[in-house]
């Protein structure tokens, strides 16, 4: 079979002339002999889209990540003599360069090796990923760790039922009597710690799906106002269920957004230097608390993005931003500095900066959320541009000097 640097080479090639019909007969070949290898295929065709839309290719000096790539192949074989993997480097474009560089360090069929067959860092600690962990905070001030409670049954609350799943969701049904009492103040809060994550129904029927370290405050009869409000700390995907008579609205920090019935994710974390809201289903109007009552109405595929200094509304790749709700780290051009925040957040662990500038190196691709996270920094360290120390729950991150 084609060793692994000769088929990624065939498929950047192929991805960057498509109509080459030898080329396309090739990699179609390689596809169909397991679903190991098209699932290979696809990973590394999202990573060209993912590249090819990216301004970063503007100013991408493909020969010298060529290069770099090349480098990374270098090793020494059992004679102690040095050897390099070559490539042909015909029809190379920007964006092939990139899933050379990237799909060399992240993808590799997932594999935890390096091509040289070298020995793999050892880490002197590890950390499980997240898993489903919350805590109900009822309206009466009782706490219930959902985390530990068998399934079932949780409380019962103004007239409503709450119940968790077998499948790790909490949700709200209307009591026999169809009555719920008159306490319009009544609340509950689900809060998610490092490190945990949880799905609920609310008692209106809309599905939230809630990130690592977020919390959501919601009123347990959405019937008495006008307006059906949550408040969210974190991020959090919605999907309402539609009430034309009841809009639904979800106050962050720095915005409120207002929906009738849609499919959205909202990330507001306080350590975030931008709070983003994605539409994903339907339309949504987001509402500031600064800019001069600033508003604006988004369409399916757009993200509003709002800054201490700035209000943007842009085009983007909704997978991107429900990458943590479908089990995936996903990076376009994104910063390390970045990505180790949803790291510490997810894995319940603190991060270290040794060397300043390792904030600044920038990844394209995706990674499982579901590995331990020794496996998902092995990842990020076939870069050639890092390395990772994990000591009980503390990751420091080097800048690795013979990295360009």
């Amino acid at each position: 079979m084609t060793g692994k640097p000769e088929i990624l080479e065939l498929i950047a090639m192929y991805l960057n002339n498509p109509e080459d019909l030898q080329l396309k007969s090739s990699v179609d070949d390689f596809r169909s002999q397991s679903i190991k290898n098209e699932a290979f295929f696809k990973e590394i065709e999202k990573v060209w889209l993912l590249s090819s839309q990216s301004s970063v290719l503007d100013s991408f000096d493909e020969h010298a990540a060529v290069a770099r790539f090349q480098k990374r192949l270098s090793f020494e074989d059992k004679d102690g003599s040095k050897k390099t993997i070559k490539f042909s480097f015909l029809r190379w474009s920007a964006a092939a360069a990139v899933i050379l560089v990237v799909a060399s360090s992240i993808y590799f069929y997932k594999n935890t090796e390096t091509l040289s067959g070298a020995k793999t860092h050892t880490y002197a600690s590890d950390a499980l990923p997240g898993s489903n962990k919350a805590v109900l905070v009822l309206a009466n001030g009782r706490k219930v760790s959902l985390t530990d409670i068998n399934n079932g049954d949780v409380a019962k609350e103004a007239g409503l039922s709450i119940t968790k799943t077998a499948d790790g969701q909490l949700v709200y049904t209307v009591s026999e009597t169809g009555q719920t009492n008159e306490d319009d103040n009544a609340v509950n809060t689900i809060e998610t710690p490092k490190g945990g994550m949880w799905r609920i129904k609310l008692p209106d029927g809309s599905n939230v799906w809630l990130n690592a370290a977020s919390s959501l405050t919601y009123p347990l009869s959405f019937s008495k106002g006008q307006k059906r409000v949550v408040e969210l700390k974190g991020e959090a995907y919605f999907e309402v269920a539609e009430d034309k008579l009841h809009p639904f609205v979800v106050k962050t920090r720095k915005q409120e957004v207002e929906v009738l019935g849609t499919h959205f994710n909202i990330n507001s974390y306080a350590d975030e230097t931008a709070v983003k809201t994605t539409l994903l289903e339907g339309s949504v109007r987001v509402n500031l608390f600064s800019n001069g009552n600033r508003s604006e109405i988004l369409k399916p595929g757009q993200q509003s993005i709002l800054t201490e200094k700035a209000f943007d509304v842009k085009e983007v790749d909704v997978d991107e931003a429900i990458d943590w709700k479908n089990g995936y780290f996903m990076f376009n051009n994104e910063k390390q500095e970045s990505i180790m925040r949803k790291i510490a957040r997810w894995y319940n662990v603190q991060i270290e900066y040794a060397d300043q500038e390792a904030k600044d190196v920038t990844y394209y691709g995706s990674i499982s959320r579901f590995d331990n996270i020794s496996k998902v920094l092995r990842k990020f360290e076939q870069t050639g541009e890092v390395r990772f120390e994990i000591i009980k729950n503390k990751v420091i991150v080097f800048k690795e000097k013979n990295a360009n």
